[in-house]
């Protein structure tokens, strides 16, 4: 089984090199002929090339390059490495399954009890940005002093990112390697998070409220927790089936009795018909579980499994 992987390294150029990487970066804005033509300029003229770079070598690159990107974020240079190699084909290294309600209150909660508590790397960070952006604000635009609260607020901005990413990145890695199958819930992130101002005809309610949830929602990381589950899976050798969300919280485990008035508050689950009380989330997992092991048995027949990113599969793998 073919594997591509990329590898990010942070750079370590001198100040001559960041130089003429801001000003190659710059000209990149420009059509393709127009920067091929600045280039064939600065080599007629004598101009020194980039020369050998320094980078931090965090871990080594495995397979070959296939390709090379070096990027500019919150003012610094990186560089990614595409490769691509053999590797056999994995087995899980467990075989527990488990399903996975995504919330705010609760970033995730699993259908074996636990959950993660959510990281809100935006709303940690809100204060220390809207204080840097009404600074910029107040400046000249392209001023020096501009471009110098300019690049504060770009360093925050990277700073909430990375520190999401990370708090992804653990999350993810710790579930794919304890379980062989994970179900959660195709929810339609971008939907859910859409403004609710409406239009100057059809004005929306609540608009502070959906507001506020937009943002709750996009602080999550849910798609891309989703991303990352999914590859980080299939280098495992394990599954990640996606359910439809449809009365996951409404639906009562222990009989199956399906209302609204079964979700009687957002943290508590009490059903109407049998009594059975739990907490809300932890219905929603479970029934997005025992939803992911029907979907997982109607599909299990073809034996096929829709590729992750950065891996390529050959033949279909068989059940058990």
């Amino acid at each position: 089984m073919q594997r591509l992987q990329a590898f990010k390294y942070e750079l370590r150029p001198d100040g001559q090199q960041q130089r003429q990487m801001r000003r190659f970066a710059g000209s990149c804005r420009f059509v393709f002929n127009k920067a091929l033509a600045l280039q064939k300029a600065r080599y007629e003229q004598g101009e020194k090339k980039l020369g050998w770079l320094r980078y931090r070598n965090s871990r080594e690159a495995l397979g070959t390059v296939k390709n090379v990107t070096v990027s500019l974020s919150g003012g610094k240079w990186f560089v990614s490495i595409q490769t691509e190699r053999e590797v056999e084909q994995p087995l899980p290294q467990s075989t527990t399954a488990v399903g996975i309600d995504m919330g705010i209150a609760r970033f995730a909660t699993l259908s074996d009890g636990s959950h993660l508590e959510p990281l809100n790397s935006f709303k940690r960070h809100e204060t220390a940005l809207r204080k840097a952006q009404q600074a910029m604000s107040r400046k000249t635009k392209f001023s020096n002093n501009w471009k110098k609260a300019k690049a504060r607020v770009q360093r925050i901005h990277f700073r909430i990112g990375n520190t999401r990413r990370d708090y992804l990145h653990k999350a993810t890695s710790t579930i794919s390697q304890n379980h062989a199958m994970v179900c959660i819930e195709h929810l339609q992130v971008r939907s859910m998070s859409k403004s609710g101002a409406g239009s100057t005809e059809k004005p929306g309610t609540n608009v502070r409220a959906k507001s506020g949830l937009n943002k709750a929602i996009l602080d999550q990381g849910w798609f891309e927790f989703r991303r990352q589950l999914d590859y980080k899976l299939a280098w495992n050798g394990g599954y990640l089936i996606a359910v439809p969300p449809q009365n996951t919280s409404r639906t009562c485990p222990a009989c199956g009795h399906v209302s609204k008035d079964n979700r009687q508050t957002q943290a508590q689950f009490a059903c109407v018909e049998c009594g059975f009380e739990e907490n809300a989330d932890l219905v929603s997992a479970i029934n997005i579980l025992r939803a992911g092991h029907a979907r997982f048995a109607c599909e299990v027949s073809d034996a096929v499994r829709s590729p992750a990113a950065g891996t390529r599969r050959g033949e279909p793998v068989p059940a058990d």
